[in-house]
């Protein structure tokens, strides 16, 4: 994997958490809980994408991780950690919720 692909990824992913707890607040975990929830959803995310996608996007991710970095690749990896953040950031949310640590608000 490239460098520039998983920095871009935790980046995304950190957005993605954070767009997705000021979406829906009753999962909110805060800033810094929605941000690193988003790294490694990002991380994760961008990971999966390009193992599940032989072809397209998967290819895009792939020619990433060989060294080149086209438009397709690069929004390929804002797509897998952007959503990858925002889906790992929700599954704690509702864990946290469901144990009783909901929000306050």
């Amino acid at each position: 994997m490239n460098i520039v692909s998983l920095i871009i990824q935790l980046v995304t992913g950190a957005i993605g958490g954070n767009v997705a707890g000021a979406a829906l607040k009753n999962y909110n975990l805060g800033t810094l809980g929605n941000s690193l929830a988003g790294i490694v959803g990002g991380g994760i995310g961008g990971q999966i994408l390009s193992a599940v996608l032989g072809g397209g996007a998967g290819a895009a991710v792939a020619g990433a991780a060989n060294g080149g970095m086209d438009m397709s690749s690069i929004l390929g990896n804002v797509a897998g950690g952007g959503v990858g953040g925002a889906v790992l950031m929700i599954i704690i949310g509702l864990i946290k919720s469901k144990m009783g640590g909901g929000s306050s608000s």
